[in-house]
């Protein structure tokens, strides 16, 4: 039960912060078990080992592979094993992501990283799948940097003019960043992470498409916060009842005299067979008196009159 307990306070501490730090938490965690996994693998005599508790994390290209391993459409987007893939992915959406709060929710900020992530994985999938130039090849897709892009996109197009300033540069309006960081993708394309940068185009257009969306007065997040409501609400009924059972079981245990009651009314239940011998002891004593009955059966008519 201390454990619950224990789990539920982090819970509880995690669950207080904001959705901006919750995504950072959970990159940062993930990161560290893939760097702890990787030590283990090292001392074990097996570095190589690391790769295949990798992928099982990453986003294929190939989509038997992914049939078998449908859970990477998310996981993928939440993992880095490089140290500066991290670190410039979490910079950016601190930074975006502190702008997006100020006109967006909390609920939309996690939808919009959602979205972005499964929107730079469908078009990473498209285009292993169909195009020429990605042909016989095969890739693994790893990063945040699809729904970094969404919310860097979207925060641009909500807040077009206002100003950040840039190391050596100084102060540059959102737009003129947004487009420059498309440029560079575009031109990445053609390099060695091409499908790595059609990922960064997937969440883009997702962010561009939800900022415009909204400006029009629609919310494309709504359909995911419904589904994610009923996810937690599931989880949080699940966790009751666990939490539930290990406390009930803990108040009988607590309660002795209870459980003395309880064993008592399942012990001293009077039944037929008690009913039979009874009547066999004392149609015994109307004939030879009680002075007739053995210590035996004088035990057994104290007990059975006890149950009466």
């Amino acid at each position: 039960m201390a454990a619950i307990d224990q789990i539920r306070k982090m819970y509880r501490s995690f669950n207080s912060s904001t959705m901006l730090m919750k995504i950072i938490w959970i990159n940062i965690g993930i990161f560290v078990s893939l760097r702890l996994a990787a030590i283990v693998c090292l001392f074990a005599g097996n570095p190589n080992f690391i790769n295949t508790i990798i992928s099982y994390v990453q986003l294929p290209s190939n989509l038997t592979t992914l049939a078998m391993r449908p859970w990477t459409l998310v996981t993928y987007m939440f993992a880095q094993y490089d140290v500066l893939h991290i670190v410039f992915n979490l910079l950016w959406f601190y930074w975006f992501g502190t702008l997006f709060m100020m006109i967006s929710t909390q609920r939309q900020m996690l939808a919009l990283y959602l979205l972005g992530g499964l929107g730079g994985g469908a078009l990473f999938l498209l285009c292993y799948a169909t195009l020429p130039t990605f042909g016989g090849h095969t890739a693994m897709l790893i990063g945040s940097s699809a729904s970094v892009m969404a919310i860097v996109t979207a925060t641009a197009i909500l807040m077009p003019d206002f100003k950040m300033n840039l190391l050596l540069i100084g102060p540059v309006s959102l737009k003129w960043i947004a487009i420059a960081t498309i440029g560079l993708v575009l031109i990445g394309v053609t390099g060695s992470n091409g499908g790595g940068e059609i990922a960064h185009m997937g969440g883009i257009i997702a962010g561009a498409t939800y900022a415009l969306q909204l400006k029009r007065g629609c919310d494309i997040t709504r359909p995911i916060n419904q589904l994610i409501d009923q996810i937690v609400n599931l989880f949080n009924r699940t966790f009751s009842s666990i939490q539930n059972f290990f406390t009930s079981n803990r108040k009988q245990n607590n309660n002795p005299q209870q459980t003395s009651k309880n064993q008592a009314s399942g012990t001293n239940r009077f039944d037929n067979h008690d009913r039979e011998e009874l009547d066999a002891i004392l149609d015994k004593i109307k004939k030879s008196g009680y002075s007739a009955l053995t210590p035996e059966e004088c035990q057994r008519l104290f007990d059975v009159s006890k149950k009466i």
